[in-house]
């Protein structure tokens, strides 16, 4: 079972460790290129390309998945399948290359969900419940045949980082047993229902300003579905705030949309409906501070308002 993996973030890392771990020959590890990071502008590497050279395995880094060039090096380690966690769309002059297909690690209960930000979106959305697919690649995005899925609880406070973390390890098991399926001739991929698709498009900065009108429900699932990031904002004055961790706070108070109610050791805003109480926030060009941290520092006034 010769196994070419294709990855790039953190995500995918647990994907690929467990198929090592369980002796499964990885003959190529496809990532993306190296860029420019950071005020020096030097290359950094991916944490897939980090431990997959660790591990001593082949790196292919192709700028563009068409190149001639990257498709023969595909075809001469003779593939028997790819896996891909948290990598770009491929075309189908590559995914067609194995002789068993590819097949990728979907964070979601597909159909729902769709696209580069699931995680984010049903936390957004208010769900208590996301999960995990793998399923055969074809040409439209994220809507192959589904091999295997595990369902996932999602915590009333739980933030987009952490469920990250935890599904990158439930993926991995997915991604383990559904290599085993394929291995045996044991896997019996179903079709999935478009009549129940969603969509979760890349959230974009415009997108994570806080809208105080809506109710302190939808505002506190718009900060953890943006936690860590790319981190739900709102200002005071012209000074942005980037808030990461709120809760709903108690119905005894009431104010405008935005309205500051209370700080002191508690920093709680007026929702369009209910309280919000924000317990971590970094000031623009500081550092992140719980709110009675930061209340030290900062001066608001109640009656002033976050828009």
């Amino acid at each position: 079972m010769r196994i070419v993996f294709m990855g790039t973030p953190e995500f995918a890392v647990p994907s690929l460790k467990i198929l090592l771990d369980n002796q499964y020959p990885i003959v190529g590890v496809v990532t993306a290129p190296d860029k420019p990071a950071g005020r020096g502008q030097q290359f950094s590497t991916s944490p897939i390309k980090d431990f997959a050279l660790e591990k001593h395995l082949l790196v292919m880094q192709p700028e563009k998945l068409k190149e001639e060039r990257f498709i023969k090096q595909l075809r001469s380690v003779e593939p028997d399948i790819f896996v891909v966690v948290a990598f770009r769309i491929l075309p189908p002059d590559v995914f067609t290359i194995p002789t068993l297909g590819s097949f990728n690690l979907h964070p979601s209960l597909l159909p729902k969900y769709r696209g580069a930000a699931p995680i984010n979106w049903a936390i957004i959305k208010g769900e208590n419940e996301t999960g995990v697919t793998t399923f055969f690649l074809k040409e439209s995005v994220d809507t192959g045949n589904i091999i295997l899925q595990a369902r996932v609880p999602i915590g009333n406070n739980e933030t987009a980082g952490e469920l990250h973390d935890r599904l990158a390890d439930i993926g991995a098991e997915l991604v383990l047993h559904s290599v085993r399926l394929i291995e045996t001739g044991k896997a019996h991929p179903r079709p999935q229902d478009d009549s129940l698709a969603s969509a979760a498009p890349k959230i974009l900065k415009e997108h994570c300003r806080i809208d105080w009108s809506t109710s302190a429900k939808e505002v506190h699932n718009f900060v953890r579905g943006l936690s860590p990031k790319p981190c739900a904002y709102t200002f005071h004055g012209s000074t942005m705030m980037k808030i990461y961790r709120s809760t709903v706070g108690p119905d005894s108070h009431s104010g405008n949309p935005g309205e500051i109610l209370r700080a002191d050791k508690q920093l709680l805003i007026a929702a369009g409906e209910g309280v919000i109480e924000v317990l971590e926030l970094q000031q623009e060009g500081k550092r992140k501070l719980s709110a009675e941290e930061f209340l030290r520092g900062y001066r608001v006034q109640i009656g002033e308002t976050f828009v």
